[in-house]
């Protein structure tokens, strides 16, 4: 059976060609900056988005879009002017976020949303709609990595040494969590709020063990996220089986095999 002869297959195939080159870019600033738990956070915190957007009527993404945004420079903000470590400032913002999203949904009247989609992720229901949705964030992140390549490598690297070279540091750092929730709210339809930092951390760590030339490892990277999830849709499609797990779970044992191969 031929899944490229299904409507649905072709979507959710160019969808998560876009989400794992965008997601597999952005991930190597999440995890050589030790970002790893932003993403997880940032994720959860889109719930609240989700919810507020049901309560006044409109798309939940957009909602999930702009909380996710709100949420991502209140932690500059907060790590920043609070004098907190980043992970200090999720901890708070994505809590917050999360119990305001259920307490919100008690006065939703007749809600009936998927929220287990949301949760987990449903690309097999992306439409055409959610195509041009996705190559809008997609293109919008890849263009501010492109424009910002060097500015980021800094910072990424040596803050405080970007920081004297007169460098704006905390400008630059709230623009990459803003590509970190930008990247979120395009994997939700993919693996979902829960397992969205897989997306994130996961093939850049995998490229890590044998490349250490940054501009190597962002386009290796970049391309092994379209492979596992293409890879695991088309697992997912012959076994039967949910997609975003499918898809994390074989990239965690990609990783596995590469951590392997790296010790030998």
């Amino acid at each position: 059976m031929n899944f490229l002869a299904y409507a649905f297959m072709q979507r959710a195939l160019i969808a998560g060609a876009l989400i794992g080159a965008t997601a597999g870019a952005v991930g190597v600033y999440v995890v050589l900056r030790g970002f790893s738990f932003i993403g997880a956070g940032i994720a959860h915190a889109a719930f609240g988005g989700v919810a507020i957007a049901i309560l006044v009527g409109v798309n939940p993404l957009w909602g999930a879009l702009v909380f996710s945004l709100l949420v991502a420079w209140g932690i500059a903000y907060t790590s920043r002017r609070g004098h907190l470590k980043e992970e200090v400032a999720i901890g708070i913002l994505f809590a917050t976020a999360m119990a305001l999203g259920i307490f919100l949904l008690r006065f939703v009247p007749g809600y009936r949303a998927d929220l287990f989609g949301y949760l987990f992720g449903n690309i097999l229901a992306v439409s055409s709609t959610d195509l041009v949705a996705s190559f809008a964030l997609a293109g919008a992140v890849i263009s501010v990595i492109a424009l910002l390549y060097k500015e980021f490598l800094f910072v990424t690297f040596d803050p405080v040494m970007a920081e004297v070279a007169g460098f704006p540091v905390g400008i630059l750092q709230g623009a990459l969590l803003s590509l970190v929730a930008l990247t979120v709210v395009l994997s939700l339809r993919v693996v979902g709020a829960v397992l969205v930092a897989a997306l994130l951390v996961i093939p850049a760590a995998t490229v890590y063990q044998f490349v250490r030339d940054f501009h190597r490892l962002l386009f290796l990277s970049a391309a092994l996220g379209v492979g596992e999830v293409i890879g695991g849709l088309t697992v997912s499609f012959y076994l039967n089986t949910p997609p975003g797990p499918t898809i994390v779970l074989l990239s965690a044992a990609i990783f596995v095999v590469a951590l392997g191969r790296r010790r030998r």
